[in-house]
């Protein structure tokens, strides 16, 4: 059931509505991490004092351009960790273009559903960012302690998220939050497997910026090969 789903929704990817919301996104994401970094210049530029004084070296000049530089690789290392999450919940923003492409497609004889309103996916968005940020940073902590283990800790949390808030975003379209969230943990292990699965090629670059948009088709998928089953 979930390669199935998978495969069906890469299938898709050249639908105009999927790369729509891919480049919104990325775009979004982008600027997001760009006003994270302005930001950080300007704490170090108002706080970080220009030069200071060394025992046994004397006054060292140009402190706050060194900081600026040495900003520039933190964030590209922070951006590995940051970028998927925010284009995941900036993906939660559009999820009603990604299924709705993914149901006319494959599924077109269903009801037609009330609208989300944009407010709320905004809400559920910023809700499912802060969430997985949080998590994220308490992973990088574990590091050192995981070791060599530590990718699969990172595809073992964030494959319960994924799959956690994906399969509630599409089910509670149809089914309301309450027996959405009721079918999920029915399912548990099969959406942390699946989740799981969109989890892994987080790791490859410009590959998991198209995640999101899979995972939400994926689920969208499982949710309907799941409800055909109930």
């Amino acid at each position: 059931m979930i390669f199935g789903a998978f495969f069906r929704a890469l299938g898709q990817i050249g639908d105009s509505r999927f790369r729509r919301v891919v480049w919104l996104g990325i775009a979004l994401a982008l600027g997001l991490l760009a006003g994270v970094y302005v930001l950080f210049v300007l704490a170090i530029q108002s706080f970080a004092p220009d030069a200071i004084l060394l025992p046994w070296v004397g006054e060292v000049q140009g402190v706050q351009g060194l900081l600026e530089w040495a900003s520039i690789p933190l964030m590209l290392v922070l951006s590995v960790f940051l970028m998927v999450p925010v284009a995941s919940a900036f993906a939660g923003m559009f999820l009603e273009t990604v299924v709705d492409a993914v149901e006319d497609r494959h599924y077109p004889n269903l009801p037609a559903v009330q609208p989300m309103r944009f407010g709320d996916a905004v809400v559920g968005s910023a809700n499912f960012l802060g969430v997985v940020i949080a998590v994220n940073i308490g992973a990088l902590f574990l590091f050192p302690f995981a070791g060599p283990a530590f990718p699969l800790v990172f595809w073992a949390v964030n494959g319960w998220l994924l799959g956690r808030e994906y399969f509630t975003l599409v089910a509670q379209r149809r089914l309301g939050r309450e027996a959405a969230k009721g079918l999920r943990k029915k399912h548990r292990l099969s959406l942390w497997a699946a989740g799981m699965l969109m989890t892994a090629p987080l790791s490859l670059p410009l590959v998991n910026l198209v995640i999101p948009v899979l995972g939400v088709a994926t689920f969208t998928h499982i949710f309907h090969r799941i409800a055909r089953q109930g």
